[in-house]
């Protein structure tokens, strides 16, 4: 006989579980400094994921293959020497590969976008932002989000 009573489950809410996914993601990066990992969603579904580290082809970060984040450079400092490509750049770039739209999609990353993903985000037509922690350095991405009127937003611990 069919019970009338109501389980109730805990589930995460939808960002809480493409935050976690992207969490995930990061940990495939192979930066030596920090694991950062973006996914793009769109209409519920993710459709292009990527995570910081050299480009398609360079010896891995942590083999080598970024001499600044192999060096004792100051964090905030000379990054036109990275070669390492940030997650949200990964992600717009992986889905251009292979012929995916990211048009009024979402992007979830472990950190606030840089200047530059900013730019890609803006250009790519992404629609909205949501990240995890604040990136130190992003005072002027934040500034060129809300002037193009691409949401963004921070996602709380736990929710």
């Amino acid at each position: 006989m069919p019970s009338n009573k109501k389980i109730k489950m805990k589930r995460p809410s939808w960002d809480r579980y493409f935050m976690d996914i992207a969490q995930v993601v990061a940990k495939r990066s192979n930066c030596i400094r920090r694991h950062v990992a973006a996914i793009i969603v769109k209409d519920g579904r993710i459709i292009s994921t990527g995570y910081n580290g050299t480009p398609r082809g360079i010896r891995n970060c942590h083999e080598g293959g970024c001499k600044r984040c192999a060096s004792a450079t100051a964090p905030g400092t000379k990054l036109g020497e990275c070669l390492c490509s940030h997650g949200e750049e990964n992600a717009i770039v992986q889905a251009a590969y292979h012929g995916i739209a990211v048009k009024d999609s979402i992007i979830y990353t472990t950190f606030s976008p840089c200047l530059i993903c900013s730019k890609m985000i803006i250009n790519a037509g992404i629609r909205e932002v949501v990240y995890q922690d604040r990136y130190a350095l992003d005072d002027n991405a934040r500034s060129i989000l809300k002037e193009a009127k691409v949401k963004t937003r921070a996602l709380k611990s736990g929710k």
